[in-house]
């Protein structure tokens, strides 16, 4: 059966004690804001990961496109295992965030020009992520064609760098990495190793990470109705997904 001209996904089935947890942020466990700050973690998700962290024996990990040091201000006090960047850092949980590496000096030149494009679009922004940056336009849709235009020009004097398109957000980020090797990484050592991997995320940027799971025989679940995913389950929006988790509302 399709929908809109898009296969309707099962929904994933419940929740495994066998499994190793991996879990999108934005659009996934909270909900998208104007700004990246702006975004709110609802009451009772922190303490309800640290649970099923405890009852997969330690096998959760945030897999995310912002820094490990964002995630660990908006799940604290908890440091849970994540992936930050698009698995550009990774840690254990309760380790600290791995020192940021040294931008490129062409990248802090791309930044000035992005800040002076912006000027023309005040509630467009700049997210700068140190090895990374990310331009979003959600608040203000109608600067998404200059923004894609200046990120993809930047791109040629960016050696080594990825343009990644999301959700009114275009990002440029070094190639090394994507969030399907930081998953394969994770698999590869406990407590993760040996388990049934899951991973839950809405975005393009989650589409690697579906890749990965789907090649080792999990769960691999796409939260809203986007086509084109490699996703096999789908949950529709961040309620769907609290329930599935048991977060209490």
């Amino acid at each position: 059966m399709t929908y809109d001209g898009a296969p309707i996904l099962p929904p994933p089935p419940p929740l495994s004690d066998q499994w190793a947890l991996f879990l999108d942020v934005d659009g996934t466990l909270v909900a998208f804001a104007d700004h990246p700050e702006q975004v709110r973690v609802p009451d009772g998700l922190v303490d309800r990961l640290a649970r099923l962290s405890e009852a997969l024996g330690g096998a959760l990990a945030l897999v995310s496109g912002r820094r490990i040091e964002t995630l660990d201000r908006l799940f604290a006090p908890r440091r849970f295992a994540a992936a930050g960047l698009h698995g550009l850092q990774r840690r254990a949980a309760g380790e600290p965030a791995p020192a940021p590496e040294t931008p490129p000096m062409a990248l802090q030149a791309v930044k000035m020009q992005a800040k002076t494009l912006l000027t023309r679009y005040p509630q467009a922004l700049l997210e700068d992520k140190g090895e990374a940056m990310a331009l979003h336009w959600r608040a203000m849709p109608e600067a998404a064609a200059d923004l894609q235009a200046f990120a993809m020009q930047a791109l040629t004097r960016l050696p080594g760098y990825h343009l990644q398109p999301g959700d009114h957000v275009v990002e440029l980020r070094p190639r090394h990495a994507d969030k399907g090797a930081a998953i394969e990484a994770f698999l590869s050592e406990p407590p993760f190793r040996g388990r049934t991997p899951a991973f839950i995320g809405d975005d393009l940027t989650d589409e690697h990470g579906f890749g990965i799971v789907n090649a080792h025989g999990g769960v691999s679940v796409l939260v809203g109705d986007r086509e084109g995913t490699r996703a096999g389950h789908r949950l529709a929006d961040i309620g769907e997904v609290f329930e599935w988790l048991g977060v209490a509302r």
